[in-house]
């Protein structure tokens, strides 16, 4: 992993953990994988889950996501244009 992974990663867990101080780190992994619908075990959970889960954990379940949200277009044949490379 990356370093600056790790700082993202750490920047997005510390606030969501201090909101449930009663949870291991282990504990607080493991209900954020449940969160995100991870069923496999805790050493298979990915830092790309745990970042987009974190990220996304208390938005509205309809928002875009963070990654895919900057080449969002609310016109099907605009989006359609700019994929083809028709238009900016």
């Amino acid at each position: 992993m990356a370093c600056h992974r790790i700082e993202e990663l750490i920047e997005l867990l510390e606030p969501a953990w201090d909101k449930e101080q009663d949870l291991s780190l282990l504990q607080f992994l493991q209900k954020l994988g449940t969160e995100a619908g991870f069923n496999g075990e805790l050493n298979e959970l990915s830092d790309e889950i745990l970042i987009y889960h974190l990220k996304m954990r208390n938005s509205d379940k309809c928002e875009a996501i963070p990654g895919i949200k900057k080449d969002y277009e609310d016109d099907f044949k605009t989006a359609l244009l700019k994929a083809r490379g028709i238009i900016k």
